[in-house]
């Protein structure tokens, strides 16, 4: 993928970025920095499938925020801090997103410069929340345990009797230092870590890092191994919906609705198995192609795929027709404009109106070829978001009937050099199950990588709770969640 360079002033970025985003439906993909001396921001243009990156020079480590210009990046700004030391002056909610109380108020774990100036140093204090005041408005704190098996995150509700008044979370409670992890093993052996991120997203990610890999070389791999990655892709991403459609029936009380699709769940996984040799599909993508050559198994494949559709119908349908459970979904909305406004993805952004799919522009896999049009509903809600997975999983079911109809020819991977290409740029874009992931990364004067960026859909995705939920009921929560089924690790990193 080619990516366009250019310098940008920092005091001229808000008003460039708003005006690149008003044109062609281009957008933010990340904003980030490399070393903590500069801003980097990388502009996605899904009319070309081409991205820019704009690099904003700081003279100091601070700067005017942007969020009051551009909401979407308030969190990114957030993480800068986090990791940089990079202050966004006047930012309303300025706060520690990844790194809590026990860090050191000077440690930032990816600047490789100069430690800044003392007033951008965190303030060891305790986590402030915003405080909702008023007669009758009462907290109730959540988690970070949980008493489920879930991943681990803070939700403070504000409530006024039942209704939810405000929502912060606080997440980073799984923050392993994957980024600059993957800046110290091997590139070979990165990919082990890239693709830990997020355990439900094991072949969005080893995808995402192999093209990113592959775009320094300026490689293409072979129709076999884009076959079989395709293939890997949309199988995640029909067992994950299956999984989280039950998860909203089990949050309903239809049991037996759930533990159906639980079971189905299970011959998803099976597919992956068939393919890579593990349910979850781990070490199976790699740079240059795939580990194994998987094509003696699409005949079982398509016939086994074939036979989860026809197990599939029946119970899906028992509950789209449901008439209670449509009711109790139209809950949880979000707005186009709130959608478009915070930069959400995947079925969030579709179930609001918005169509961007990455698999219709992005090269990754056979897409985007062979990429279904994109599944849209407009009212928000939570039963829009449920509609939107049910017509993502049966295109899903479609495509990997399709794949494993024919079996193409050819070697199923390229072997690449041993050293990566020095001063150089990779990116990829990968419509993961949850949406638009982003692998971005740099190389320095030898080859190794000096800056490894991941943007998780989740990162995106995560304001979408806080902004759903609002002046909805209390007993709304649990399925208003599980309706975005976002992640925790995904968002920590």
């Amino acid at each position: 993928m080619k990516i366009i360079q250019k310098s940008v002033p920092v005091n001229t970025l808000g008003a460039a970025l708003k005006h690149s985003l008003s044109v062609d439906n281009q957008r933010l993909g990340l904003l980030s920095s490399i070393d903590g001396d500069q801003l980097i921001s990388l502009i996605l243009q899904p009319a070309t499938g081409q991205t820019e990156l704009w690099t904003s020079p700081l003279e100091k480590s601070s700067y005017r925020s942007l969020t009051a210009v551009l909401p979407q990046v308030h969190w990114f700004e957030r993480v800068n801090w986090d990791m940089f030391g990079i202050l966004p002056e006047n930012h309303p909610r300025l706060k520690p997103v990844l790194l809590h109380e026990p860090y050191a108020k000077d440690f930032f774990p990816l600047r490789t410069t100069e430690t800044p100036h003392c007033s951008t140093f965190r303030t060891p204090e305790q986590y402030q929340f915003l405080q909702v005041r008023g007669e009758g408005v009462y907290e109730i704190p959540v988690g970070p345990i949980h008493a489920s098996v879930i991943e681990p995150g803070h939700f403070r509700f504000s409530c006024l009797g039942e209704s939810i008044v405000n929502l912060e979370l606080q997440l980073g409670w799984l923050h392993r230092g994957i980024e600059k992890r993957l800046t110290e093993v091997p590139w070979q052996k990165a990919r082990f870590v890239a693709e830990s991120a997020a355990s439900d997203t094991a072949i969005g990610n080893s995808l995402a890092h192999a093209i990113a890999i592959e775009s320094l070389f300026d490689i293409e791999v072979t129709p076999a191994a884009n076959s079989m990655r395709t293939l890997a892709l949309e199988i995640e991403r029909t067992a994950m919906h299956i999984i989280d459609v039950g998860g909203a029936a089990h949050d309903l009380g239809f049991l037996g609705i759930s533990s159906s699709m639980s079971r189905l769940r299970g011959k998803a996984l099976a597919l992956g198995q068939a393919l890579t040799g593990t349910r979850i599909q781990r070490f199976y993508i790699i740079p240059g192609g795939v580990r194994n050559d998987s094509r003696g198994e699409y005949p079982e494949i398509n016939k086994a795929v074939r036979v989860l559709r026809e197990e599939l119908k029946p119970v899906i349908a028992m509950f789209e027709e449901n008439q209670s459970a449509s009711e109790r979904m139209e809950v949880g909305r979000i707005s186009r404009s709130l959608a478009q406004e915070f930069g959400m993805v995947g079925i969030i952004a579709r179930a609001c109106g918005l169509p961007y799919d990455a698999r219709q522009h992005f090269a990754h896999g056979n897409f985007p070829d062979m990429a279904p049009p994109a599944s849209v509903e407009t009212s928000g809600d939570i039963l829009a978001r449920t509609r939107v997975r049910i017509a993502e999983l049966w295109r899903s079911l479609d495509l990997i009937e399709k794949i494993t109809r024919e079996i193409p020819g050819g070697a199923i991977n390229i072997i690449l050099p041993d050293v990566l290409p020095v001063d150089s740029i990779g990116v990829a874009i990968v419509e993961a199950f949850r949406g638009e992931l982003i692998h971005l990364l740099f190389t320095d004067s030898t080859g190794n990588i000096k800056r490894y960026a991941i943007k998780d859909p989740s990162f995106t995705n995560w304001t979408a709770i806080s902004v759903a939920i609002r002046n909805n009921l209390i007993a709304d929560f649990p399925l208003c969640n599980k309706s975005m089924a976002l992640s925790y690790s995904g968002n920590d990193l």
